[in-house]
């Protein structure tokens, strides 16, 4: 896929790496939706919002990104927003394969995966969201201090996402390491890491910019209700 794949990326990710999850046809798809909370279109048509209404449930809260046909009756607006889409730079240097510390996220431990994303980014992290990709923790006495994994993939593209640390932990790196590690085994791989971050959270921004990554596009968000 080019990078304008990424301009519409749940879409190319359904399309493409992460068919086997897609539910919906040419007009709309989705994550399911204990995966991930997210729909999309190809295009903004009256046709795509007919299709669109027929993958989510009554009382169902779902996002959609970028790419939105108009919306009317059967939906509620809760919230919009804009979020940054930042790619790896191809002159940053690769980070090393460092898993001091570090350990591997499994089935065992998704009651704290769900706990630690609940407290830090509330809504986008599901049941089955650790089966989208590799997932990397880091605990302290037990506890799950902080975490980060791989959410969206396109064909030569991984979505970084779910960076949380414990409000506890804060200011040890945790962070940083974590995310030195999913870049590192991606390049290995022949993966370009992207990621989307707030475009108010400009602490988060400065640190993916000091390890290697640059803005790429501006996206609106819209989180929608059907009713």
């Amino acid at each position: 896929m080019t990078p304008d794949a990424l301009d519409n990326p749940i879409w190319s990710a359904l399309l493409s790496a992460q068919a086997h999850f897609a539910i919906g046809g040419p007009l709309a798809k989705r994550y399911p939706a204990d995966v991930a909370p997210f729909i999309a279109v190809p295009e903004p048509s009256e046709a795509a919002a007919a299709a669109l209404a027929e993958l989510v449930a009554p009382g169902e809260i779902v996002n959609i990104v970028n790419v939105t046909p108009r919306l009317e009756a059967g939906w509620e607006l809760l919230a919009t927003g804009n979020i940054v889409q930042m790619v790896w730079r191809p002159d940053a240097a690769t980070p090393a394969e460092n898993t001091d510390g570090i350990v591997p996220l499994g089935a065992t431990d998704t009651a704290d995966m769900l706990a630690l994303t609940t407290l830090v980014f509330p809504g986008y992290f599901r049941a089955r969201t650790p089966a989208m990709g590799e997932y990397f923790g880091i605990r302290q006495d037990g506890q799950l201090a902080a975490m980060a994994g791989e959410r969206m993939k396109l064909r030569h593209y991984e979505e970084i996402s779910a960076v949380c640390t414990h409000t506890n932990f804060l200011g040890r790196g945790y962070a940083a390491r974590l995310i030195n590690l999913l870049v590192a085994k991606q390049l290995r791989r022949g993966i370009v890491p992207f990621l989307h971050v707030n475009e108010t959270n400009t602490r988060a921004r400065s640190l993916y910019a000091r390890l290697g990554f640059s803005d790429r596009a501006t996206l609106p968000l819209w989180l929608l209700k059907r009713v």
